[in-house]
């Protein structure tokens, strides 16, 4: 291995202990990975290969480039030693990917896939391969949290229809109350808006026909053919059999013009959408193509994603109430304050004011600061 090029992936994500597998090998030479990693991968990797859900990615990515051709990993952990001593290929953070058909004239554009399926370092480390690796889950927790895709439907105030893409901060979609009502919240941030990211979903379809499509960090009510109760899991844990709510078309309520019943999901895929949206509503939750998901992701826990969030919630009712006070009181000095907020909650400069505060980009400030605490202070089991 190039030593030099070595140390400038340490400098982008700093080396951790290494993670020892005992006498089982765990993805070694030459391993083809299919469309999407299988259980039995996932278990040899033992779940510290951190970079498995952008290799996932990756592997859809070449097969949709080059339909018949796989992913083909040469090295993945090393238990050999074969490489430099603060090599990220013995903490699982790091491979060395070709095609299957080992055609070096498409190591271009597999470098090209790599980076857009989210690897942080990408480079020709030989002719004979690409290497690849990602900064540590502590790191890199807020930058992949939970989303869906812009294609996705939210239904507005207005009884309509609309794209999440067209969603801006303010509006009031359909949402779950905590008495088990559907109500129409109020949209007060973006925890993740990135209309231009390339991102790997898990998409589920229902008896009925529902599609809900999501990351696997998510936060989705189910009820589990093993508990007769619902639960908010992880959307990566939802299984086939797994009932979710969704709201009935067929059959309307007093009060929110459809009732909600679960309905059992029947398919499970990996997709790769263009384009990541997480709404953040006052409530908490949102209707996504008429079936109940939450706010939240990276937590194990609806209950105390949504107390961490009381403060900004109660920030945002504070500069609601000023933005309102200050069509009749110093409407310079609070549009200025306003406006500075609203910059350091995105990092676009070519848009108006008024679009970069109602549409803005990247993951929010309060949620990047949220998962950085999240890791210092619960327990992993408490970390996706």
């Amino acid at each position: 291995m190039n030593e030099e090029k070595e140390n400038k992936v340490k400098m982008q994500s700093q080396t951790h202990d290494k993670v020892t597998f005992g006498a089982e090998r765990c993805y070694t030479s030459l391993c083809t990975v299919k469309a999407s990693l299988t259980k039995e991968e996932v278990l040899r990797m033992k779940a510290e290969i951190r970079c498995k859900e952008k290799l996932n990615t990756l592997a859809i990515s070449v097969m949709n480039q080059w339909p018949g051709v796989k992913l083909r990993v040469t090295e993945g952990w090393d238990e050999e030693g074969k490489h430099a001593t603060d090599s990220l290929h013995y903490e699982g953070r790091a491979v060395d990917v070709t095609t299957s058909d080992r055609d070096r004239s498409k190591y271009g554009m597999l470098a090209r896939l790599a980076v857009e399926a989210g690897f942080d370092w990408v480079y020709y480390e030989s002719r004979s391969h690409i290497h690849c690796s990602v900064k540590s889950e502590s790191s890199s927790m807020g930058k992949s949290g939970g989303c869906f895709p812009g294609n996705s439907l939210i239904r507005s105030s207005e009884g309509e229809e609309k794209p999440l893409s067209e969603v801006k901060i303010g509006e009031r979609i359909a949402a779950l109350d905590t008495n088990g009502n559907i109500v129409y919240s109020e949209v007060i941030a973006f925890l993740d808006r990135s209309p231009e990211e390339k991102r790997q979903f898990v998409t589920f379809t229902t008896s009925s026909g529902r599609q809900l499509t999501l990351t696997p960090a998510h936060l989705i009510p189910v009820v589990s053919n093993n508990h007769q109760s619902s639960e908010i899991i992880f959307a990566e844990r939802v299984k086939i059999g797994d009932r979710i709510l969704i709201q009935d078309s067929n059959i309307s309520n007093e009060i929110g013009g459809f009732r909600l019943r679960w309905d059992s999901v029947i398919d499970i895929k990996l997709t790769l959408e263009n384009g990541v949206y997480a709404p953040l509503t006052r409530e908490g939750t949102v209707l996504v193509n008429d079936v109940v998901a939450s706010c939240y992701a990276i937590v194990d826990s609806q209950t105390i994603a949504h107390y961490a969030f009381m403060p900004f919630r109660f920030f945002c009712s504070v500069r609601s109430s000023l933005e309102s006070a200050s069509k009749f009181i110093w409407p310079a000095t609070i549009f200025a304050i306003s406006e500075k907020l609203n910059s350091v909650e995105t990092n676009e400069i070519d848009e108006s004011p008024e679009d970069r505060r109602l549409k803005p980009h990247g993951v929010h400030w309060y949620a990047s600061f949220l998962f950085t605490l999240a890791s210092y202070v619960l327990p992993t089991s408490y970390l996706y």
